[in-house]
C-alpha cells in the first residue's frame, strides 16, 4: 500500500508541475554521433560567413534552403547556448558562438548532405 501511495504522490507532483507551466529546461540540440542534431535528429550545420560571435547573416533565400534553429520566447540562454534575434525578428539558437541551421535536402535523421556545402557549411560539433 505504501509503493501504491508513494507512487500516486509523485504522479500528482508532476501533475502540478505541468499544470503551472513550470518545465524543466533542456538543450536545445542533442549530440548524435559526434555531432549536433535537432531532437528529431536532424544535423545542425554552421555557415563561416556568420562572422561576428552571434550574428547570422544567412537571411532571406538562405535561409530557406538553411533553415534557422528557433528558439521560442520562453526559451532561456544557458551556459554554451545562447539565443541571437534574426533581421526577421525571430529568435536563433547559437551554440558557443555559432548560429545553427538546419538543411532542407536533409530528409531523414542522420543525412548531412549539406556538410561541405559551397566550402562554407559544415556540420555543427560539440
Amino acid at each position: 500500500m505504501a509503493k501504491i501511495c508513494s507512487a500516486f504522490m509523485g504522479l500528482l507532483a508532476a501533475a502540478a508541475l505541468a499544470s503551472s507551466g513550470l518545465a524543466f529546461a533542456a538543450d536545445p540540440a542533442m549530440t548524435t554521433d559526434g555531432v549536433l542534431t535537432t531532437h528529431q535528429g536532424l544535423t545542425l550545420y554552421t555557415f563561416d560567413k556568420d562572422t561576428s560571435a552571434g550574428k547570422s547573416v544567412c537571411n532571406d533565400q538562405c535561409a530557406t534552403n538553411w533553415p534557422p534553429l528557433t528558439a521560442s520566447d520562453s526559451d532561456k540562454a544557458e551556459g554554451d547556448w545562447t539565443i541571437i534575434k534574426r533581421e526577421d525578428g525571430a529568435s536563433q539558437w547559437v551554440y558557443k558562438g555559432k548560429p545553427l541551421y538546419t538543411f532542407k535536402n536533409d530528409k531523414a535523421a542522420g543525412d548531412k548532405t549539406g556538410d561541405g556545402k559551397g566550402d562554407v557549411w559544415h556540420v555543427a560539433k560539440p
